[in-house]
């Protein structure tokens, strides 16, 4: 089995070939490709490689398939005896990405 830990838009992730993931958006438009060299993690079968903190000459090709709104959260503040009340709505921005090659 081979797969890699990314660190991408923020966050990190657990990615194998051909799998599509969410992620916070990238600014990048729907079906351009791309490509991340901070990988931390290659594992492929046995072998194992750690990065400190990036592995070297590994990187991971991935193409931008979505990008679209998440759904509405609604975030409401409220103070009691005081009539103090806030509403406020928010949607994240994500991309979906799909995995194409593993390099290392």
């Amino acid at each position: 089995m081979k797969y890699a830990i990314i660190a991408i838009a923020g966050s990190q992730y657990k990615v194998e070939e051909d799998k599509t993931i969410t992620v916070s958006s990238l600014n990048i438009n729907e079906g351009e490709s791309s490509s991340t060299s901070e990988v931390l993690l290659v594992v492929n079968d046995d072998k194992i490689m750690i990065g400190n903190p990036h592995v070297k000459g590994a990187s991971v090709e991935f193409k931008i398939t979505k990008n679209y709104q998440g759904e509405k959260i609604k975030v409401f503040k409220y103070k009691s005896k005081s009539r103090y009340r806030r509403t406020q709505g928010f949607r994240a921005q994500l991309s979906d990405i799909q995995i194409t090659k593993i390099n290392f």
